[in-house]
């Protein structure tokens, strides 16, 4: 049932017949009080001229005498003959004469009372005093002795429980001098008007369940033909669409060949198809391609870590120093890059670069930096020269004028030297022992890839047995929260400080704890590398 009054048939044809409904009320109202009108001013007008004739039969003058003789003279036997014959000639119910009480018109007296012989209502004998029916009368009997109207009407077209419906025309009777001594009345009965009512309300309901059914029957059929059958056939195409994603071989605008807007639904329709199966056909090869990136930057990812040292403990066999390091890249791949490696027994060389850029680009000029700093380092040169041959070499052939930070150091291992050089990266932070981690405020030198000819300056630092070095990338104090606040140098410190007794495995995580504590969650933006390496010293 709910269904069926969603329907849009059930809906318009619904919409029609209130139309319909308040368009006959409005006609049926309209035409039902003019024609009432029409009916009583006809009534009305024939009341009045049977009043006129009946006015020229009594003598007004002589009402006051057929009072005083009760009505017993031959004049009034044959002036009440020749309204009785007038009554039942004109098809009035009741022409009677009245006169009413001067003083405040509640009571009538009857001088003269005929009736339709066909009648069964009751003849007033003379002299016979009654009740005004109501103010309406008395306000007109008022108007008719005080010469303020010379005719009056009164209408009781909604039923009466004495006479039925009816209506009275009254005219004063006046002597000679204009006095008014009677009112002359004659009452017409409208049972005709009420009868034609009926019958005419009875062809306006009879009229209009007719044109309901025409409009049913007829807005049905148009619908079906002009809309319903359309929109079905659009429905189903757009099913069969849905389940099969192929266009269809016959157009919708094959079929439909309107030119209204069910029409062009069904041009946009046939268009509609034919973008979605372009667009699923765009998205299957993007997706593929998609995958197939994935699968490749996955490949890097994997290629990227195994280059960088990943087995720990590296140097199972030194106990003279512990070293661990880690690179978290914000993408795919990254461009931050740790290293460290033996150059001969007794010297380690350590690296920690971040390259400018992102994603795949920065990752391949990570990887060529790292070879060709490793391959210069192993030369047994110190780091300002690793640096600036590393330099020189990469500026020759950077047409895409990519550059990377370094922080390049060796340690002697059997006497805790440090040789460094900075090349445009963070300040390392050195832990001695009993102390704070503080930051080494070395010189920085241009950044390699960035000028031929950079030249690189050199200092020492001395590690104690128990001295921690830790490195890292600007990831670390450029880590961001929601609201775009830096984590700081002064939290990584303090954070270093919180674990200043564990090994560098710990220390690393607990600085990576610290800042995603910090983040909550925030994405991260920058790749996230850190290194630390403790100087135990000689053993034995």
């Amino acid at each position: 049932m709910k269904k069926i009054k969603r329907h849009i048939a059930v809906k318009s044809i619904t919409g029609m017949v209130l139309l319909l409904v308040v368009f006959s009320a409005v006609v049926g109202i309209i035409g039902y009080r003019s024609f009432t009108n029409a009916l009583l001013e006809q009534y009305s007008d024939g009341a009045f001229i049977t009043a006129r004739a009946a006015e020229k039969i009594v003598n007004g003058s002589r009402i006051e005498e057929y009072v005083e003789t009760g009505g017993t003279t031959e004049e009034y036997a044959e002036t009440w003959r020749e309204l009785d014959a007038l009554c039942n000639s004109s098809g009035s119910m009741f022409i009677y004469v009245i006169q009413a009480d001067r003083v405040d018109y509640s009571k009538i007296t009857f001088i003269f009372s005929t009736i339709n012989r066909d009648s069964e209502y009751t003849l007033f004998e003379f002299g016979y005093v009654r009740d005004t029916s109501n103010d309406e009368y008395r306000e007109k009997y008022a108007k008719l002795y005080n010469g303020e109207s010379e005719e009056e009407v009164v209408v009781r077209d909604k039923g009466s429980s004495d006479t039925g419906n009816h209506i009275t025309a009254m005219i004063g009777l006046k002597d000679r001098d204009g006095n008014v001594h009677g009112i002359l009345c004659v009452q017409r009965q409208m049972d005709e008007l009420a009868k034609v009512r009926r019958t005419y309300l009875t062809k306006i309901f009879v009229t209009f369940i007719a044109l309901a059914l025409l409009v049913t029957v007829g807005q049905s059929l148009y619908l079906h033909y002009v809309l319903l059958k359309p929109l079905n056939q659009i429905s189903q195409e757009a099913d069969r669409f849905s389940k099969e994603n192929v266009p269809a071989e016959k157009k919708l605008a094959e079929t439909i060949k309107t030119r209204d807007e069910i029409g062009r639904l069904a041009g946009s329709i046939d268009a509609m198809e034919e973008q979605i199966k372009d667009y699923v056909d765009n998205m299957t090869r993007i997706t593929a391609e998609r995958e197939r990136i994935s699968t490749e930057l996955s490949l890097a990812t994997r290629i990227q870590a195994d280059m960088l040292p990943n087995i720990y403990p590296p140097f199972p066999d030194r106990r003279e120093f512990d070293i661990y390091a880690t690179m978290d890249p914000a993408k795919e791949v990254g461009g931050d890059f740790y290293d460290f490696f033996l150059v001969d027994d007794d010297h380690l060389c350590m690296v920690m670069a971040d390259v400018s850029g992102k994603g795949v680009p920065a990752a391949l000029f990570m990887m060529a930096s790292k070879i060709i700093l490793a391959n210069n380092a192993m030369t047994g040169n110190g780091p300002a020269k690793v640096l600036t041959d590393a330099n020189n070499l990469i500026c020759s052939g950077n047409k895409e004028d990519m550059f990377v930070t370094v922080w390049l150091g060796i340690l002697e291992i059997s006497t805790g030297r440090l040789t460094a050089a900075n090349a445009g990266h963070e300040y390392p932070v050195l832990k001695r022992p009993g102390g704070r981690y503080e930051l080494v405020k070395d010189k920085h030198g241009f950044v390699v890839g960035g000028m031929s000819g950079s030249k690189y300056t050199e200092y020492e630092l001395f590690l104690e047995p128990g001295s921690k070095l830790f490195l890292y990338t600007d990831g670390v104090p450029e880590a961001a929260d929601a609201e775009g606040k830096m984590f700081g140098t002064e939290r990584m410190l303090a954070a270093l400080d919180s674990g200043d007794s564990d090994s560098p495995v710990e220390v690393l995580k607990t600085v990576r704890g610290a800042v995603d504590g910090f983040v909550k969650g925030a994405e991260q933006f920058d790749d996230i590398t850190m290194l630390c390496c403790e100087y135990k010293g000689n053993v034995e």
